[in-house]
């Protein structure tokens, strides 16, 4: 499988964010190899949404969104938890995809480690290994040290498999915000049991 390239990544939001459903998430720390199958997105446009962090324009937090397509974005939230996203688009911009949803593959015990403090886990913390933006930060140890990483290089980046089809894609809206909330913009594979909120 080959990384996703940068020209995948600079086109509309809602186009790239379906495109990432099924695509491969892949992070490097020292010898080992943490990867996953994303299954659920949620699209941020800041020009018309009120929720995207870019809406009041570019500020030191969001800088990052306006720098162009391919670069993941981090921020921190509740005082205890990061999140990643995936930038879109074009310079000024200000697009970004947040990950929701995570199938894990390769690496469970080290993400399981970073989660739980231990290895052997139930069924029901393997579902919950990576089935939301803060876990998936802490299972697969992104920090604002990855605030701004570029998805072409080779910490973190997405590695390409078939796209999903459309009849297999499930459409709703976003989770836990407070402006915006009605537009249907939240993305996740039908029936896949790693999706956060069916």
């Amino acid at each position: 499988m080959q990384k996703l390239s940068e020209s995948f990544y600079k086109r509309n939001v809602h186009i790239v964010a379906k495109e990432l459903l099924g695509k491969i998430f892949v992070r490097k720390i020292s010898d080992k190899i943490l990867s996953g199958k994303i299954v659920e997105v949620e699209a941020y446009d800041g020009s018309i949404d009120e929720s995207a962090h870019s809406f009041i324009g570019k500020t030191k937090r969001n800088e990052v969104m306006f720098k162009g397509g391919g670069l993941l974005y981090v921020y921190f939230t509740y005082g205890m938890h990061f999140c990643a996203n995936i930038v879109t688009g074009n310079e000024n911009d200000g697009c970004a995809v947040l990950i929701r949803s995570i199938e894990p593959i390769e690496g469970i015990d080290l993400m399981a480690i970073n989660r739980f403090n231990k290895t052997i886990l139930t069924q029901k913390e393997k579902i919950n290994l990576t089935n939301g933006p803060a876990k998936i930060c802490q299972a697969f140890k992104i920090t604002k040290n990855e605030n701004g990483i570029s998805l072409l290089d080779d910490v973190i980046f997405i590695l390409n498999s078939p796209t999903i089809k459309e009849k297999d894609i499930s459409v709703a809206k976003r989770i836990g915000i407070k402006k915006s909330v009605d537009l249907p913009w939240r993305y996740f594979i039908k029936g896949n049991p790693y999706v956060s909120k069916k």
